[in-house]
């Protein structure tokens, strides 16, 4: 049973936009903390943005700021990645990942490492001509 659900990957061209979507099936994402990461074949995972609950609480990793922007939907219980100018380069499998804890209303951690409550299966995102 998937708890958490990433959509909107597909293929796209270099310097077009996309938005990711991360969606829980069975719970409200309110007070959950949510993550994102992508990782490429061969490569490492990389660490992306991450949202605290309450919203307020906003991290983004090396290089990431600026062409990604994370949010929430509250409406839609949704947590989004919009991504511009997307390169080739960021053609990757793309990650989200969720946790409840005494500090995720006003807080994120953005680790590849950290214990996260549940990860998505990912969504595919292809930069190509």
């Amino acid at each position: 049973q998937s708890h958490v659900v990433e959509s909107g990957g597909g293929l796209v061209q270099p310097g077009g936009s996309l938005r990711l979507s991360c969606a829980a099936s069975d719970f409200s994402l309110d007070n959950y903390a949510v993550a994102w990461f992508r990782q490429a074949e061969g490569k490492e995972r990389e660490e992306i943005s991450c949202i605290s609950g309450g919203g307020l609480k906003i991290i983004y990793g090396d290089s990431m700021e600026g062409r990604f922007t994370i949010s929430r939907d509250i409406a839609k219980n949704t947590v989004n990645l919009e991504m511009n100018s997307l390169k080739v380069e960021d053609t990757a499998v793309y990650y989200c990942a969720v946790e409840r804890a005494y500090y995720t209303e006003t807080n994120c951690i953005l680790s590849s490492s950290h214990d996260y409550d549940y990860w998505g299966q990912g969504t595919q995102v292809t930069v190509s001509s």
